[in-house]
């Protein structure tokens, strides 16, 4: 079984993230989404917000710490980062922060390419379930997801958040 959460709440969530990204008041920032549904949003938010610097994106598949477990899900998709991330203000977008994995994957890889000045998280959905300490700096809607079901971005054009079983 699956809903999806409505359009106007999906709207309204967006304009959140893009006032809470706004606020970090990053100078001349790096956006890194991260695959897929992260590279979406960081698309919307760098025209939202203007951004100038040219658009960067990351499929951290390679450096999650439970690759071992389970083999990889799904394609990777190479990276698009610049050379060197040196000094950088980088703002990594995702779509739905949950255990933290991702996060702490995409982390490794971006220190891979340098030392950035800082790295902040921008969330559409933080549905709560850490296993790791990570927290996301802007976020557009808190959700509480039951165990056992997941929420999956689709688009990009349009934007759809679904619930589904897991």
């Amino acid at each position: 079984m699956s809903s999806s959460i409505s359009d106007a709440q999906l709207a309204a969530s967006l304009e959140q993230l893009a006032d809470a990204c706004a606020a970090l008041a990053l100078p001349d920032p790096l956006l890194v989404g991260i695959e897929t549904g992260g590279v979406w949003l960081a698309r919307w938010l760098h025209e939202r917000l203007g951004v100038s610097a040219p658009l960067a994106s990351l499929d951290a598949g390679f450096y999650r710490d439970d690759l071992r477990l389970g083999g990889l899900k799904g394609q990777v998709r190479p990276s698009n980062l610049p050379p060197s991330v040196d000094g950088r203000h980088i703002l990594l977008v995702d779509d739905v922060l949950h255990t933290g994995r991702t996060v702490q994957a995409a982390l490794r890889e971006l220190f891979d390419f340098g030392r950035p000045a800082c790295v902040r998280l921008a969330v559409l959905v933080d549905r709560g379930g850490r296993e790791l300490p990570v927290c996301a700096d802007a976020v557009g809607l808190r959700l509480d997801v039951p165990p056992g079901q997941r929420l999956r971005l689709s688009g990009p054009d349009p934007l759809h958040l679904d619930l589904e079983a897991a």
